[in-house]
């Protein structure tokens, strides 16, 4: 207890958590940006099938970027250990090998996208004026492929080398440059939705441009070489696309428990997918406000790691870890006693409105249960071990799914029980893998 006291009080830790937090609380706080700002300008257009087109082909594209998100997460560890350990080379290595990787998997995802978004569409019978301003929308937005996947690649790699102005000035620069010049697009030049997608390709390669130039100056304070023979050797690029591959298939369980959230909550009626639809937007607030303590647990955690400080590591966990928990539990009264408010914003609609309230002692208990997982997520990414989360996630899938099919009787309770029940195994799954390292000193032994 008094090492924990003592690492509570460490004031340096706590300076360099929210000097990495804050910038990427900001950080997240914009990505919604970009949505909202293309639905009302595009909403302002005469007919209802061109917002139509704007909402089909950007989930589309952000179901095929989203997947993708292991390249922030696994250069973030990496970046972070080599950075821990002084090592210029490997840090230049790593940033190559994450934009490498980004522009081959862009190259392959453009080939597939294509026909891809031609199944999806033809599985929602749009009409034919939908459709094709969604194929329009969706092949211009191809075009800023590589760069969204190069921005995943560098703000990892930032936030490993513990600086997270560059990601902030990276994304707002995106977002904000995304939402004027859909304005001059859509509405100054009336270029109408294929203005919309234009805006979204120039502001995500003005983003990558800008940290790629961001990244001359961060090298310069870490100087190295790169051993461009060994990225010839299959040796150096399997760790990277070990932890990508984990880190991937760990995505994927995630997005179908949330799929099949949505589906059961349909089968329930209309009232109730909408009321689960506006009370996990309270989620997605509390995850993308934590999530930015979780990015200072991955880049100070790695770094104690590549530096082989133990102190330091259990500094950052103690200060990292109080301060989410007392967000989290932020979060719940907020959810609690200003849940209606919180409802009443989203929808006006009566019905919704009075089946979210009875469901929103739920959303109050979520982000205490939620948290475990994201700080520890932010452990095993700095780590670099993507194994020990894939498992954890897939253990409270397996768990959580009979579980929901035993319920099923108490109908959105039931659903509601068993979604909280999957963030609880989840996070108990994560903490049982750390308690295991931590009893063997298996944070070192790489």
């Amino acid at each position: 207890m008094p090492s924990l006291i003592d690492a509570w009080r460490h004031r340096p830790t706590h300076h360099k958590v929210w000097a990495l937090a804050l910038p990427m609380i900001l950080s997240n706080l914009s990505v919604p940006l970009v949505a909202l700002v293309d639905s009302a300008v595009v909403g302002h257009l005469p007919h209802a099938h061109q917002l139509g087109a704007v909402a089909v082909g950007g989930m589309l594209y952000t179901l095929i970027v989203g997947i993708l998100g292991f390249l922030r997460m696994g250069t973030t560890g990496f970046a972070a250990q080599a950075a821990g350990r002084g090592d210029g080379g490997a840090l230049r290595q790593v940033l190559l090998q994450g934009l490498l990787l980004a522009f081959g998997l862009a190259l392959l995802l453009g080939l597939l996208a294509v026909p891809f978004s031609g199944l999806a569409l033809g599985m929602m019978t749009p009409s034919a004026a939908l459709d094709d301003l969604t194929r329009e929308f969706f092949h211009i937005r191809l075009f800023g492929l590589p760069a969204a996947l190069a921005n995943f690649a560098l703000v990892g790699w930032f936030l490993g080398n513990q600086n997270a102005r560059a990601p902030l000035a990276i994304l707002l620069t995106t977002n904000l440059l995304n939402a004027a010049l859909s304005v001059l697009f859509v509405l100054g030049l009336e270029w109408g939705v294929a203005g919309a997608a234009r805006a979204a390709v120039l502001a995500e390669w003005s983003g990558a441009l800008l940290g790629l130039a961001l990244s001359r100056g961060a090298l310069r304070r870490h100087p190295g070489r790169i051993d461009w023979p060994a990225l010839r050797r299959w040796a150096n690029w399997r760790p990277l696309l070990a932890v990508n591959r984990d880190i991937f298939i760990r995505s994927l369980a995630l997005q179908g428990v949330f799929f099949l959230l949505t589906v059961q909550g349909a089968r329930l009626g209309d009232a109730t997918v909408a009321a689960n639809a506006l009370l996990l937007n309270g989620l997605l607030v509390t995850a993308y406000a934590l999530d930015g303590l979780a990015h200072a647990m991955e880049a100070l955690c790695g770094h104690a790691i590549g530096a082989r400080d133990r102190l330091a590591l259990r500094r950052a966990l103690v200060v990292t870890g109080l301060w989410a928990v007392l967000g989290s539990l932020a979060f719940s009264a907020l959810f609690l006693f200003g849940g209606r408010l919180f409802i009443g914003m989203q929808s006006d609609i009566a019905e919704v409105r009075a089946v979210a309230y009875v469901y929103l002692p739920y959303l109050a208990a979520l982000p205490p249960l939620a948290v475990v997982s994201y700080l520890l997520d932010g452990l095993f990414i700095g780590a670099t071990r993507a194994r020990e989360m894939r498992d954890a996630m897939l253990i409270a899938v397996v768990l959580a799914l009979p579980i929901g099919w035993w319920l099923q009787a108490l109908g959105n309770h039931g659903l509601w029980l068993a979604f909280l029940c999957f963030m609880l195994i989840r996070g108990l799954s994560l903490g049982a893998f750390a308690w295991q390292l931590q009893r063997r000193d298996g944070w070192f032994g790489q």
